[in-house]
């Protein structure tokens, strides 16, 4: 099962290199989607909080440099069915000249199909909407289609995330592919070590940038993600540092 996931990362990491000189995707929330969602009338909390230590130096148009900046996004998902949940997202950002800024926010919706149908994969499907402050984004509205694709093999888990994004405002209006990709292994009850990619294919150039990463269980209640992150050295974040946190916040389960 081991030898199964390394060559899974191999792959990954093939898929990450085969292109362009590599560059940083800038993302609020860098985490790949899942196909679990949050049971009828549970509420959960996420936190995200990220760091780039190598990123862009200037600004781009509008956009601010993303040299040592941190993002944060605080997430809360309310279970509407047990196959469907909806989430709302305050974005914000400290960037060095320019303090601690509000960036936007977001609204999401992902379902899932039920268990019982049997499928060979867990499937799944998130819809988003997202504003941005100019000094984060070049659009100020977004919106982003999400496939999820999920399978395990024993204590294997291999995620897929061929997602579509288009701005809504700003100076471009096609499509972007944007795939993300996770492959994790269960260690112990309490540790998964993993490894994402993130990619953005647009028009003009390909960034794409690749994760280690680790996953930390407390209990049934909650889990602290960590991970490092290492793009191209053309452009975008280069090297960056993200975790997350999710906990439940009551309801039914």
């Amino acid at each position: 099962m081991h030898r199964r996931f390394f060559r899974i990362v191999g792959l990954l990491g093939v898929l990450a290199t085969i292109t362009h000189p590599l560059s940083g995707q800038e993302r609020f929330d860098i985490v790949v989607y899942p196909y679990a969602t949050a049971h009828r009338g549970e509420w959960e909390l996420e936190g995200h909080l990220s760091y780039s230590s190598r990123g862009t130096n200037g600004f781009d148009g509008t956009v601010a440099p993303t040299q040592g900046q941190w993002r944060l996004a605080a997430e809360v998902s309310r279970g509407i069915t047990d196959h469907w949940e909806l989430s709302a997202y305050l974005l914000g950002a400290q960037t060095p000249g320019l303090g601690l800024d509000y960036a936007g926010w977001r609204l999401r919706s992902r379902v899932r199909a039920p268990d019982a149908w049997r499928l060979p994969v867990g499937l799944g499907f998130s819809a988003e909407y997202e504003t941005a402050r100019p000094a984060f984004s070049e659009s100020a509205r977004t919106l982003e289609l999400t496939p999820i694709l999920e399978r395990r093999f024993g204590p294997l888990q291999v995620l897929a995330n061929p997602t579509l994004e288009r701005d809504l405002a700003g100076p471009e209006h096609e499509w972007e592919f944007e795939p993300r990709a996770r492959a994790g292994v269960d260690v112990s009850k309490s540790l998964t070590l993993g490894f994402e990619y993130y990619g953005v294919f647009e028009s003009a150039q390909q960034k794409h940038q690749y994760y280690p990463t680790a996953d930390l269980r407390f209990g049934n209640d909650m889990t602290l993600h960590l991970g490092v992150g290492f793009g191209g050295a053309s452009a975008g974040d280069r090297l960056v540092f993200k975790t997350r946190f999710e906990m439940p916040l009551g309801g039914e389960r």
